[in-house]
C-alpha cells in the first residue's frame, strides 16, 4: 500500500525526465488515516480478540432478544445491538483479510467504510434512550408532536448523513481531481461532526429534562431506578462520545503523508477509540439488561402510555399534578425513586402501575 503515485526517473545520458502515470482506479490513499494500514504482526492479533468480543455480544444480545421475543416481550434494540455487533465482527474480518492483502485496495475501502459506518447504530439507540426519559419527565412535553417530530428529523439526517459519507469515503478512492478529493474531505469532516453532535446529544436532553421543572410524576417505565436508567445512559454516550470527538478532532488536523503519519494516528489510538469504547457500550447493556430496564410498552402513544395511566386524563389530574408539582424539589422527587405522597397519604391505594 505504500505505492507512491507519481515519481521522476532520470534517465541517464539523455537528462530527460520520465513521470510514471498513477496506477488505475480505485487508487491507494496518499495521507495517514488514523490506525493506518493493518499488518499481520500486530493488527491481525487484536483484530482477532476483539472479533471474538463482538462475537460473543452479537450471541448475548440475539439471546436476550429470542428469550424476550417467547415471553412476549418486544425490545427490537436488542436486535439493533445485535445488527451492530455483526458490522463489527464483518469489520473484523475485512481488516483481517487487509492485513494479509495490503495491496487490495477494495478490500481497504469495504475495511474503512464499516469502521466509520458501524457506529451509527450505538448513536441511535442512545437518542431512543434518552428520547424514553425526556418522555417520562416530561410527558406532555415530551410527546408533543413537534417534539417527536424533530427526533424523526433527526433520524432522517442521520440516514442521509451515513449515505453521504459512505459516497465521499468511497468516492475519495476513485478520483485525483484535487477539488473532488476537497468536496469528499469536506463531506467526511462534516460527516464526523454531525454523528460527534449525535453521541453528545443523551446529554442535553437528560440533563435538561432533570433541570427544567416537571408538572407531573414520571410516566414510568421498565424496571429498576429511573436515576439508574440516566446513570447507564450517560456513562455509554461518554464512552462514544469520547470515540467520536477524538475521530473528528484529528481529522480536522492538516493531512500528512502515509510515510509520516501523526503519533495520534498510531494503532493503540485506533483501538481505543474504535472497538474498545464499543465493546464496552456492548458489555455494559448486556450485563445492566437495558432490554429490562428501556422496555416501553408496544403501541405508546402518549402521556401515561409507559406506565399504563392516563395522568392527564382529567382536569382534576391537570390540577393535582400543577399542585403536587409545586413541591417536587428533594433529590428522591427528583429522580421519583421515592414514594407517591399523595398515594401513601390515601393509605396505599396504587393501582400497581407507580412501581415497575
Amino acid at each position: 500500500m505504500e505505492t507512491i503515485f507519481a515519481r521522476q526517473d532520470l534517465s541517464s545520458g539523455s537528462g530527460s525526465s520520465q513521470v510514471q502515470r498513477p496506477p488505475h482506479a480505485p487508487y491507494p490513499p496518499k495521507f495517514a488515516s488514523l490506525g493506518g494500514a493493518p499488518n499481520v504482526h500486530t493488527d491481525v492479533p487484536v483484530t482477532s480478540v476483539f472479533l471474538f468480543l463482538f462475537i460473543c455480544g452479537a450471541i448475548a444480545h440475539m439471546t436476550i432478544f429470542q428469550l424476550n421475543r417467547r415471553k412476549g416481550h418486544k425490545f427490537i434494540i436488542s436486535g439493533m445491538m445485535f445488527g451492530f455487533c455483526m458490522a463489527r465482527i464483518t469489520t473484523c474480518v475485512m481488516r483481517i483479510v487487509w492485513a494479509t492483502r495490503p495491496m487490495h485496495i477494495p478490500i481497504a475501502i469495504a475495511a474503512q467504510t464499516f469502521v466509520a459506518a458501524g457506529v451509527v447504530l450505538l448513536y441511535v439507540i442512545n437518542v431512543i434512550f434518552a428520547q424514553r426519559i425526556v418522555r417520562s419527565a416530561h410527558p406532555r412535553s415530551g410527546w408533543h408532536p413537534l417534539f417527536s417530530h424533530s427526533f424523526t428529523a433527526v433520524y432522517v439526517l442521520i440516514v442521509i448523513t451515513l449515505i453521504m459519507l459512505i459516497t465521499a469515503n468511497i468516492q475519495n478512492f476513485y478520483t485525483l481531481n484535487s477539488n473532488t478529493k476537497r468536496i469528499d474531505r469536506d463531506l467526511i469532516l462534516y460527516g464526523g461532526t454531525f454523528y460527534t453532535i449525535i453521541s453528545f446529544l443523551p446529554f442535553p436532553l437528560v440533563l435538561g429534562g432533570l433541570i427544567i421543572p416537571r408538572h407531573a410524576r414520571l410516566d414510568k417505565f421498565g424496571s429498576g431506578r429511573f436515576r439508574s436508567k440516566i446513570a447507564i445512559l450517560l456513562t455509554a454516550a461518554f464512552l462514544l462520545c469520547l470515540g467520536a470527538s477524538f475521530r473528528v478532532g484529528t481529522n480536522f488536523k492538516a493531512p500528512r503523508p502515509r510515510t509520516d503519519p501523526p503519533e495520534y494516528f498510531n494503532k493503540g489510538c485506533f483501538y481505543f477509540f474504535n472497538f474498545t469504547v464499543e465493546i464496552l457500550v456492548v458489555v455494559l447493556y448486556v450485563v445492566v439488561r437495558v432490554d429490562q430496564r428501556f422496555h416501553v410498552p408496544d403501541g405508546s402513544k402518549g402521556p401515561g402510555d409507559y406506565s399504563g395511566t392516563r395522568i392527564l386524563g382529567s382536569k382534576d389530574s391537570q390540577v393535582e399534578d400543577g399542585e403536587r408539582a409545586m413541591r417536587i424539589t428533594s433529590e428522591e422527587e427528583t429522580f421519583d425513586d421515592g414514594p407517591e405522597p399523595r398515594e401513601k397519604e390515601k393509605g396505599g391505594t396504587m393501582n400497581g402501575h407507580g412501581q415497575v
